[in-house]
Formats: structure tokens, sequence, C-alpha cells
């Protein structure tokens, strides 16, 4: 690995990029901990101590929310919005025209996903407003007046916005998926800082448990993100002019995990949902609703379950079994033992519902694993660095490492999977 990344530096053009990956995400870091004006930082940090929903998007923030910085709203409103814009290419027909319209149909989609990110941002931004200018009522201070309410929410949205462009400028000109990336960053900064709390308060055995039940899963997840099954393809001979095409055989690779981490997130954002507009609302029985939902057995029940629905879900929307059968028709291609046409589509329904299902159950068990163990072990520090977290971790850097693998390999250098 030493000597792959060594290669990596000594090839001018891929030097550059990942230099310049490395100086946005270091302006990122740096924003992070800007604060906005008007904004009391220590009342901030523990209203976000005691609230389960703000801890998690504390920590995807890279611990910018705690001090209300510029970055507080993190790259999550882009994600957010993302995630909806596929949804909606299967309801919206104008979508699903621009899906397949290629490069000019997904600049289309890009610009409709950064207009709904700024409204989300608006959105949360004076649901955090409205959240902090409510603590320091009751704590008797005195409130904020209209310009530091319109600062402050013009300079979330703003934060957000640099965000959106530094995730896409990664993305062009660095190297690996740019918001990606940012969580990746955000993630790994608040880990050292969890464990050495753990280890400041006594629980030194735990943290060493920790790091071992870490390395555990990190394991566990690579060998799942690596899964594949592969489906065998033979192509028919043509034989044009003097010359013989087709003949060979082939795989069509099913991932075991191939929604990713998309199940998690979607499943996240509908439990947390009803807490953040109890939040914005102020309802005492809505919040009470939304605390059961986003913690305890019943949130365990309901998230592992909406996983398994949502990996389901999502490889249904993803990977279309008709519209591959129909290409393997028209390139000459069959399934040895499978006749083309509908029998191809059956087919490959059953083979992707037999290998979504191990993936899924995977899924939801990393989800809620790591948490569970901390809970019982009253590690509240570390209770957010969930099962979560550490697949966002892992699948970025495959992610990332397998992009790096592909331009040495391009440079006739080995690469980091040998």
């Amino acid at each position: 690995m030493i000597t792959a990344l060594a290669n990596a530096f000594r090839v001018p053009e891929l030097r550059r990029k990942i230099i310049f990956t490395l100086i946005i995400i270091a302006m990122y870091r740096v924003g992070s901990f800007i604060p906005v004006p008007g904004i009391d930082a220590a009342t901030v940090k523990s209203i976000i101590e005691g609230q389960a929903t703000l801890g998690v998007l504390n920590m995807f923030s890279g611990g910018a929310l705690e001090q209300f910085a510029v970055f507080s709203l993190g790259i999550m409103p882009y994600i957010t919005a993302t995630i909806i814009m596929q949804l909606l290419q299967g309801v919206i027909p104008t979508l699903e025209r621009w899906s397949k319209e290629g490069e000019t149909g997904q600049r289309k989609i890009t610009q409709w996903a950064r207009y709904l990110t700024l409204a989300i941002a608006l959105l949360q931004s004076i649901a955090l407003l409205g959240v902090f200018r409510s603590a320091l009522s009751s704590a008797g201070r005195p409130s904020m007046d209209i310009v530091t309410n319109g600062v402050v929410v013009i300079t979330l949205i703003a934060g957000t916005a640099m965000i959106m462009w530094m995730g896409e400028l990664i993305t062009q000109r660095g190297i690996g998926n740019g918001m990606s990336l940012l969580i990746f960053t955000s993630i790994v900064a608040r880990f050292p800082s969890a464990v050495y709390q753990t280890m400041r308060v006594g629980n030194v055995g735990m943290a060493l448990f920790t790091l071992v039940l870490f390395v555990f899963v990190i394991a566990a997840i690579v060998t799942m993100e690596r899964g594949q099954r592969r489906i065998p393809v033979q192509y028919a001979k043509r034989v044009v002019g003097r010359k013989v095409y087709g003949g060979s055989g082939t795989y069509i690779p099913l991932k075991v995990n191939g929604s990713g981490v998309i199940p998690i997130i979607f499943a996240s954002a509908l439990l947390f949902f009803p807490a953040q507009i109890a939040i914005i609302i102020n309802n005492a029985t809505l919040q009470r609703f939304g605390n059961a939902l986003s913690s305890g057995w019943l949130y365990y029940v309901l998230y592992s379950t909406l996983v398994v629905f949502f990996a389901y879900f999502y490889t249904a929307l993803v990977f279309n079994p008709i519209d591959l059968a129909d290409n393997l028709r028209k390139n000459g291609g069959f399934i040895p033992g499978v006749r083309p046409g509908n029998a191809t589509v059956h087919y490959i329904e059953n083979v992707l519902n037999r290998i979504t299902l191990p993936g899924a159950m995977f899924l939801a068990a990393i989800a809620i694993g790591p948490t569970v163990v901390f809970r019982l072990t009253d590690v509240t520090i570390l209770e957010q660095f969930g099962g979560t977290s550490i697949l966002i971790l892992v699948s970025v850097a495959l992610e990332t490492m397998t992009q790096i693998e592909s331009q040495l390999k391009m440079r006739h250098y080995d690469g980091f999977f040998k």
C-alpha cells in the first residue's frame, strides 16, 4: 500500500489531483471552526449534547454544529436533495427523460438539485435558529433581533452553497467523489476526540474494545462490499466479411450490496424527520413521538425493517432487468440455459432478489449492531459512531482507492488491490 501511494505521487497529473483534493478538504475543515456571528457557542453545545438528532447532525458536520460555525449544516442538505431527485426520476416523466439524455440531462438534474439544496438549507437554518432562540429564552438570556436572525440564516445558507461548490470541485478536478469525501472527513474528524473523551472518563478498556470492534466491522464491510454474484453470459459468433465477431464469454457482476449506504440514509432521514418537525414547531406531543422513533428498541426494530425495505426499493429503482435483457438480446448475448426475452428477465430478477436479502440484512446488522453495543455499555460518547459511520468510511475509502488504482494501472503501476 505504501508503494502504491508513492507511485501515485510520482504521476504528475494524479499528484495534482490528490494535492488539490487535500487543499479543498483543509478549507472545509477551516470553515467548520469559523463561528456564525451573534450565537453563544457554549449554549449551542449544551443543547446539542441533550438531543440525539442534533448529535447525529453534529457528527456529519464534523463538529461544526456544536460551534455553530459557517458550515454547521454540513453536506446533508445536498445529500437529501440528491436522494429526492433520484426518487422523483421514477415518478416525474420529465426527470426520467432528462436522466436518459446523457450529460445534458444530468446537468439539468444537478441544477435542480442545487436549487432544492438551498431550499432545504433555508428550512434547516430557520429550524436550528428557532431551537437556539428558545433555549436562550429558557436560560433567561436576551433574544436576538431581526437583523441578527437574518445574518445567521444567510450565513448558514451561504455555507451550504460553498460546501456544495467544494464537493463539485473535488469531483471535477480532484480524486474521488467530492460529497462522499467531505462526509468521510467530517466523521474522521470527530472520531479521535470521541475516543479521547472515552479514555478520559476512565473507560480505557472500552476504548480498546471499540477499536477491536471497529477493525472487525471494517473487515466484514470490505468482504461484503467486494462480494459479487457473477451471471455468465455467452455471445453468439457473427461473421462479417472475413472477420468473426463474438463467441466469447463474459459475466454480469451483481453486487451483494448493490444499494450501498443509500438504504441507511433513507431510513435515518425518515425516522429522524418527526423529531426535526417537532423541533421546528415546538410541540411537546410530537417531540415525545419523535424521540420514541429516534431512540430505544422501537427505533432499532423500525430502523432495521426500513433498511431492508429501502435496500430492495433502491435496487429495483436503479437496476432494470428488462433493459439489461434487451441489451443482451440486441448484442447477441444470452445466459447459458436460459431463453432470451422474458425468461432472462425473470432469471435476473430472481437472482437479484436472492442476493439482495443477505446484503440488506447485513446493512441492518451493521447499522444497529455497534450502536446497541455502545448503548448497553453506557459509552454514550461513542454511541453516535455506529455502523452507519463505519460503513460510510469504508465505502468512501474503497471507492477512492479504486479510482486511484485504475489511474495507476493505466500508467503500468501496481495498485492497492493485488
